[in-house]
């Protein structure tokens, strides 16, 4: 294949393994979503059973009991037990979320998504991941992102670690590399003769 001529314009390749495509020099891309991630749920382990517990011993007096107890003394020391030991760790867990897309990384936590913090691809961050032994058997692990500005963003207990690593580095360059390939075509690399 010879030279493109200068008043010729090169069209994209079509993506493969629907990869999207990189938009064209100097106009924005569409932010997308890729993964949306929580710690994983083995931390609610001890909470499923317990309320396995919870409904087998209920089950089990119910009716049962000695004569200073009574049915609904039992039935309120479940519910608290259910209340403290398995739906509070639950909304715990699923109150804090990290959202990855094509532009930033955002972490929400929260009942309602009242605190958020974001960090973007563009300005890069050094990526650190510390896997204990128990998260090496789930395939889990924590990832800090650091930019050197911000305090680092920690990612705790995420599934799939090495996965999110890799999409984070991918992500990172990509975007370094955008954002390079923009500036040059704006001028602002170019060199006046």
């Amino acid at each position: 294949m010879g030279p493109v001529p200068q008043n010729e314009t090169v069209t994209q390749p079509t993506s493969y393994g629907g990869r999207p495509r990189t938009p064209a020099p100097g106009s924005v891309a569409p932010e997308r979503r890729i993964a949306r991630l929580r710690g994983h749920s083995r931390r609610l382990f001890w909470s499923a059973l317990v309320l396995i517990a919870v409904a087998g011993a209920t089950t089990y007096f119910f009716g049962n009991l000695p004569s200073p107890f009574e049915d609904w003394m039992l039935l309120t020391a479940a519910g608290a037990l259910v209340l403290l030991l398995v739906i509070v760790p639950y909304f715990v867990w699923l109150s804090r979320s990290w959202t990855i897309t094509t532009r930033r990384v955002i972490e929400r936590s929260g009942f309602f998504g009242s605190s958020s913090r974001e960090i973007s691809h563009v300005r890069g961050y050094a990526i650190q991941m510390r896997r204990g032994i128990l998260q090496r058997m789930w395939g889990a692990g924590t990832l800090t992102l650091s930019n050197g500005v911000e305090p680092p963003m920690r990612l705790k207990n995420v599934p799939h670690a090495l996965l999110v690593h890799e999409t984070l580095v991918d992500q990172v360059e990509v975007n370094q590399i955008l954002a390079h390939r923009d500036s040059q075509s704006n001028g602002s690399g170019a060199i006046d003769a």
